[in-house]
């Protein structure tokens, strides 16, 4: 699953926060980097729990003492990694999201969006292309140059704020 977890990732920070100088690229990035890890590393494990995303967010904030610049872009990584959570619905394995307080034992099997039916997994990467498509369109993406900055900066053009 792609687009499900990049689209509604960057749709949601923009709802929540309407802010163009984030890096949605590592917000894209952190949505889609606990499957990615976690199917490197086999199944289901550490990766989609509170506790790494946790960890990685106390880390790029002792990593980013007072350089507030680069906090801010990098930022955007734990975001994306607790919005992967909540698209993927990790609360509802309750030993898996707050391990190791439950216990240690990690499932190790498939992502968990695998275990939905084909339907639903269609009808969410179909949700997913249309946050992006909106995404894309509201931020004229399209234009050469919007995505030039984009693709560089990971920002949004600031002029389409209303």
């Amino acid at each position: 699953m792609l687009f499900w977890f990049a689209g509604l990732a960057v749709v949601a920070v923009w709802k929540v926060f309407q802010d163009t100088a984030i890096d949605y690229r590592l917000i894209m990035a952190g949505a889609l980097a606990p499957d990615v890890l976690d199917a490197l590393a086999g199944g289901v494990g550490v990766f989609h729990t509170v506790a790494l995303s946790a960890v990685l967010l106390i880390a790029v904030m002792a990593a980013t003492r007072g350089r507030r610049r680069l906090r801010r872009r990098v930022l955007a990584l734990p975001v994306g990694t607790l919005l992967h959570l909540v698209l993927d619905g990790a609360w509802s394995d309750a030993g898996l999201f707050w391990w190791p307080v439950l216990g240690t034992q990690l499932p190790g099997d498939a992502p968990l969006s695998f275990h939905r039916p084909l339907i639903v997994l269609v009808a969410q990467e179909v949700a997913g292309v249309a946050a992006m498509a909106w995404w894309w369109r509201r931020f004229r993406l399209h234009e050469p140059e919007r995505l030039r900055i984009f693709l560089r900066t990971g920002h949004l053009g600031r002029d389409l704020v209303a």
